[in-house]
């Protein structure tokens, strides 16, 4: 009876042991480089010259809507995950885009020098770290914006050190930032242009946020409940360091900018969420 008993013992805890086992949680998915306009093309930007305030411009690493007369993107869109993430230096290889169309004004490394605003990146060189290329593509000028140093340096690089910490923790993120407006004051005060009018500073920034668990068909993922964070910050030097206080919904967005955010999410679920204002964490 004794020996009978301890071979059910065991046969139970075996059993037991093969249950837990094979209940585990699902292998998560491994981060994935995706399409930058998953979720649509909001000023449905061409690649056609003719286009010369909405002119799409297509790179491995980001795409862009570019505005020939403002000498800026309208909007810059990337993915973001730990694929895109990896041991490479930052470049600091400042150049102007060569790829634009004949005959445009390609703004300089120095077409922002002396004027008291920043260099300022749409997709951050932080954010394209897996391999030289890709780092270097990030400090084309057709990528940058005349940001007010503070505003670049400690709000927007708050806001981008957090997204890597999501992606860090198994996100991945459809990040779309712009800007709209004219006049701007930086460290050397108000300006509405800059290098002799060709390159127009911005009165105000914004961003896009769209949080997913790593995973693929990102945009029919996409639910009610997804975390979206939108933000828009004055281009101002006296900004606040603190990026959440400048949350505000994409549909605030929309109005301003006039473009169709997230567009290729389903109607229902787009409605739902571009309403909201994020109230998240912040770091």
């Amino acid at each position: 009876m004794f020996r009978v008993d301890n071979c059910r013992v065991g046969l139970l805890l075996s059993i037991a042991l093969l249950s837990a086992c094979t209940e585990q949680e699902p292998t998560p998915l491994a981060a994935t480089r995706d399409g930058h306009l998953a979720l649509g093309n909001p000023s449905g930007a061409v690649a056609d010259a003719a286009q010369y305030g909405n002119y799409l411009l297509v790179k491995p690493q980001y795409t862009l809507s570019y505005h020939r007369d403002r000498g800026t993107p309208n909007w810059v869109s990337w993915h973001l995950s730990s694929a895109w993430l990896g041991a490479a230096a930052r470049q600091d290889d400042f150049r102007p885009d060569n790829t634009l169309p004949a005959g445009w004004y390609q703004v300089s490394s120095s077409s922002y020098s002396g004027s008291g605003f920043d260099r300022g990146h749409h997709c951050p060189s932080a954010d394209r770290t897996g391999s030289v290329a890709d780092n270097s593509a990030t400090f084309l000028m057709s990528n940058m914006l005349p940001q007010a140093p503070r505003n670049n340096q400690q709000t927007w690089a708050n806001l981008e050190n957090y997204t890597r910490t999501l992606v860090n923790s198994g996100y991945e993120v459809y990040v779309i930032m712009g800007s709209y407006g004219k006049g701007g004051t930086g460290s050397a005060g108000y300006a509405a242009t800059l290098n002799g009018g060709k390159v127009t500073v911005p009165t105000r920034i914004w961003k896009v946020l769209v949080v997913l668990p790593n995973g693929t068909g990102d945009a029919a993922r996409v639910t009610s409940s997804t975390r979206v964070i939108a933000v828009d910050t004055p281009n101002d030097n006296g900004v606040s360091p603190n990026w959440g206080s400048y949350r505000t919904s994409v549909d605030a967005l929309e109005a301003a900018t006039g473009y169709d955010l997230l567009s290729a999410v389903a109607p229902g679920v787009q409605a739902s969420l571009e309403a909201k204002i994020d109230n998240g964490p912040t770091q």
